[in-house]
């Protein structure tokens, strides 16, 4: 018999340190000394007047340059990651001192110095509890006010995401499933994936006929107009690459709104905007459904220069005063929202369900539908609706040599070039995307009696299943010639009061997923047209946000 003893060390693999981008901290300037500061700097730097120069560049590089000097850069961590959240000048000093005391008594070994470094360890645990309580009661006065609002819900998303452990996804798969694990693989994965996403388009019908371009004389731009679009940007939004959030633009008011205007009918005389703007940085959002490590169940939502977006909003307001969108279109549309889809649904359920009658609902799932809008459809629709060919072209510059980066878990891709479909994340994208799909579904909604979309989610429903039918095969031909993908697996068939033998629905032969219940804009129908299963979500969804979040530290 033989006996071996053995000590084994096994080194821990070390990540490579990943260069974390800091951003400047411009939620400083919700501080009155920290506004006035700014102020006197940017006056400092402008000549001794707070009068923004003409050129986009100049400007930015003063802003940006006086909002470092003056708020400072972050460590480019999220706050939820901070584990000393809760840090304050009285540990720092308490912890200076133990450490100093440590120091001594490692040289000296008497029971004096050790007593002193005991105290002093002591003392360190009773500041950092009184640190820690003292930010827990400012944490939840600030909750209770309206100001807190917003922390509520970053604090509330922080610990969904806990649950769900798809913060930090270092590890991914291909698309032949292989397992990626090194960081230059992973950013290379995430690379290859948006990169054919974002420029390859689906098979179409290339247009034959053309449409009369509307040439007229457009207004310039003026100042009201940019103040409308300031008050509708919300502030706290994650900047762009280039830094400048819209609270600066609100914070230097009436000399920003004239900078601004100045700025836009520039851009819009020149049909050419700042090159910077073009550049943005795509950040995968996970869907909350499917494989955690397959790259096709996140949504590559793009952060953009703000004030682009403002320039975008001064766009959108003309287009919205030219272009008519149809009725069944609910997204993104003045004093409607996805209560009123959900209600007319309802509605209509509730009325065939009384009079004991069949309802047929198809929901219509469309595969990317953003990212694979045709850039030769999204002209030829504005074009078709009626807006002035100035207008075209401005939109046009802004999809001109787009280009992007992943932002992953383990740091930032290459850059690559966007040229098919519409910025997930831009403020003009939705309307953008109203219109074509107002003028694809033209012809076809005129034949679908009942019809709700609400941006790329569509609600077919009908008397009967072979009129159902019927109708889906028009709204796929109508789409599919165009560009758009109606997804085979996503899309989904409910019939309302079922009677025996009823039957499915089959689009091109292939049938269509049969269900009692679908989630149509967060709210659960069901097929029976009753609304039980929905308010027990409801409840538990509120018993869930009155939890308090766990706070680290």
């Amino acid at each position: 018999m033989v006996v071996c003893r053995m000590t084994l060390m096994v080194c821990k693999k070390k990540r490579s340190k990943i260069e974390i981008e800091k951003k400047t901290k411009w939620w400083k300037l919700k501080k009155e000394e920290c506004c006035e500061e700014f102020r006197q700097k940017l006056r400092q730097a402008l000549g001794g007047q707070v009068v923004l120069p003409d050129d986009w560049e100049t400007t930015a590089d003063v802003i940006r340059e006086t909002g470092r000097k003056v708020l400072g850069v972050s460590s480019g961590r999220r706050k939820e990651d901070k584990e000393t959240w809760w840090w304050n000048e009285e540990v720092h000093d308490s912890i200076q001192r133990k450490r100093l005391a440590k120091k001594k008594w490692d040289m000296d070994r008497t029971e004096e110095n050790r007593q002193e470094y005991k105290e002093l360890q002591r003392r360190v645990k009773r500041e950092v509890s009184k640190a820690k309580q003292k930010a827990y009661d400012e944490l939840y006065t600030r909750l209770d006010t309206r100001e807190g609002e917003k922390d509520l819900y970053r604090l509330a998303r922080q610990r969904d995401r806990d649950g769900k452990d798809v913060q930090q996804v270092r590890v991914i798969k291909d698309r032949d499933g292989r397992v990626l694990t090194s960081e230059e693989s992973v950013q290379r994965g995430w690379k290859e994936y948006f990169e054919e996403l974002m420029n390859e388009e689906n098979e179409r019908e290339k247009r034959v006929e053309g449409v009369n371009s509307v040439e007229q004389k457009v207004d310039k731009i003026r100042k009201d107009e940019v103040r409308k679009a300031l008050k509708r940007m919300k502030s706290g939004k994650a900047v762009g690459p280039d830094d400048i959030p819209v609270e600066v633009w609100k914070f230097l008011g009436e000399a920003a709104v004239e900078f601004l205007a100045s700025l836009f009918n520039r851009v819009l005389e020149s049909e050419r905007m700042p090159e910077e703007w073009r550049r943005s940085v795509l950040v995968p959002i996970f869907k909350n459904k499917g494989d955690v490590q397959s790259c096709s169940n996140y949504r590559g939502i793009k952060l953009m220069s703000h004030t682009m977006k403002l320039w975008e909003r001064v766009v959108e307001a003309r287009l919205r005063k030219v272009v008519e969108i149809c009725e069944q279109q609910y997204g993104f549309m003045p004093r409607k929202s996805t209560t009123d889809a959900i209600f007319a649904l309802r509605i209509l359920m509730e009325k065939y369900r009384d009079g004991q009658r069949e309802l047929h609902c198809v929901f219509v799932d469309l595969e990317k539908a953003y990212d694979r809008v045709p850039r030769e459809e999204l002209w030829y629709c504005m074009r078709k609706s009626g807006v002035a060919e100035k207008y075209v072209r401005v939109v046009q510059d802004m999809y001109e040599r787009s280009r992007t980066v992943v932002k992953c878990a383990v740091g930032q891709t290459e850059e690559f070039k966007v040229e098919v479909g519409l910025h997930q994340g831009s403020a003009l994208s939705p309307f953008l995307f109203a219109i074509v799909m107002d003028q694809l579904s033209e012809e076809v909604r005129q034949e679908s009696r009942w019809t709700m979309m609400f941006a790329d989610d569509i609600v077919i429903c009908s008397e009967s299943r072979e009129q159902l039918e019927e109708n889906l095969e028009r709204w796929r031909f109508a789409l599919e010639r165009r560009g758009m993908k109606v997804s085979r697996s996503k899309t989904e068939y409910m019939c309302v009061n079922e009677r025996e033998g009823s039957g499915t629905v089959r689009l091109q032969g292939e049938e269509v997923k049969k269900v009692q219940e679908f989630k149509y804009l967060g709210s659960t129908v069901q097929s029976n047209g009753e609304c039980g299963k929905e308010q027990a979500v409801l409840q538990i969804k509120l018993d869930q946000s009155l939890k308090m979040p766990t706070l680290s530290g």
